[in-house]
């Protein structure tokens, strides 16, 4: 792999700055300062790992221009291709070396390691929409299973014969957002409903947003801006209606989002949940800074529900899901409805890896 003299530069500046940080994090003055010792720190871990690589560079280089230099006085035959193949293999551990250094260059999402938001809406197809979309809380629930994550529901609107019209909850470990990011879209449905006799498929779309749980460090609302309003809560058809207004619905009047929760029974537990996922709509919202970036960003994200719009379909006659964004199928729907979901959304990280790779060097 080639190597340009500005990226070389670019890595020479990146170590120097890291000796430097380890300088003042020794420092007493700064050892004061916690805000200080704190930034330093932060920064300090996360050039470490560029610089190990950059290190593992320079030692393979060294040692592939020393070959060089024995190469040039060197008569024997087995001995110069003793040489030649070392450094065949040095030449390939410093390309390794670069690849590493540039994905370890590479951008962070700053919400990677957050707690997500989740909203199921179902689109296109009415009741099988409905259903499907039940069915997808499903798969989420067992893939945060398989990672050892904690899922809570906040809001759920079922239908009578067990569909989803709209359904929101939050799923709670460490690197959850920049996991499940990739599931915002529109998700496309194609298998025979239970209630078709003719055996027919039916197409069907279910929209799915993921946000980020905003963290209390980065947006603080004003509880004048926030309206409450408390009313009985109670579960498809009218059934387990509670007898005291636990369920609460906040509106942000700043921005008219709303969020309902309803799950808990507390009305306590129903306002922390409900006001946690209000600071992630709204943070999303301000992230945007304009109604019609914020409007853009969610239509991009979940669309209109339409058939024609998809990032993903799930073929249940011939047992494969396609994702269309970069064009990968997998013949093992029932083990991804089960939540094996790893190996398609790793597929995508690594999409997104690439072509941020791009503008790298």
């Amino acid at each position: 792999m080639k190597v340009g003299e500005a990226f070389l530069t670019r890595l020479d500046k990146i170590e120097a700055r890291y000796e430097e940080l380890g300088a003042l994090l020794a420092d007493p003055n700064v050892l004061q300062d916690q805000e200080k010792f704190r930034a330093y720190s932060k920064e300090h871990s996360d050039l470490s790992p560029i610089c190990e690589l950059y290190s593992a560079y320079k030692s393979h280089k060294a040692q592939f221009d020393d070959c060089e230099e024995m190469l040039g006085g060197e008569t024997d035959p087995d001995m110069r291709a003793m040489l030649k193949e070392e450094q065949n293999e040095l030449r390939d551990a410093m390309d390794k070396d670069i690849a590493d250094i540039r994905v370890a260059l590479l951008p962070k999402d700053p919400n990677e390691d957050n707690n997500v938001i989740m909203e199921i809406r179902a689109g296109a197809g009415g009741d099988e929409a409905a259903l499907f979309g039940a069915d997808l809380m499903k798969m989420y629930r067992h893939y945060a299973e398989l990672h050892r994550w904690k899922v809570e529901e906040v809001s759920m609107n079922f239908t009578e014969l067990g569909g989803a019209k709209e359904l929101v909850f939050m799923i709670t470990g460490k690197g959850a957002y920049g996991k499940l990011k990739f599931e915002s879209g529109v998700h496309r449905v194609q298998r025979v409903p239970e209630t078709e006799s003719q055996g027919r498929v039916h197409t069907s779309t279910v929209t799915v947003a993921v946000l980020p749980e905003a963290p209390d460090v980065d947006i603080t609302l004003n509880e004048a801006d926030i309206k409450i309003d408390t009313y009985r809560s109670g579960g498809a058809g009218g059934q387990h209606v509670n007898k005291t207004e636990s369920a609460i619905r906040m509106t942000h009047l700043p921005t008219g989002i709303v969020v309902e929760c309803q799950d808990e029974r507390s009305q306590m537990k129903n306002r922390e949940k409900a006001m946690k996922v209000l600071k992630s709509r709204v943070y999303d919202y301000y992230q945007s800074q304009a109604q019609k970036e914020y409007d853009d960003t969610r239509r991009a994200q979940v669309g209109t529900g339409d058939r024609s719009e998809r990032i993903r379909t799930y073929n249940f006659p011939q047992g494969r899901v396609t994702d269309h964004r970069i064009g990968l199928t997998l013949y093992s729907l029932d083990k991804f409805m089960l939540g094996e979901l790893d190996e398609m959304i790793d597929a995508l990280r690594l999409a997104v890896q690439n072509k941020l790779l791009e503008n790298i060097d």
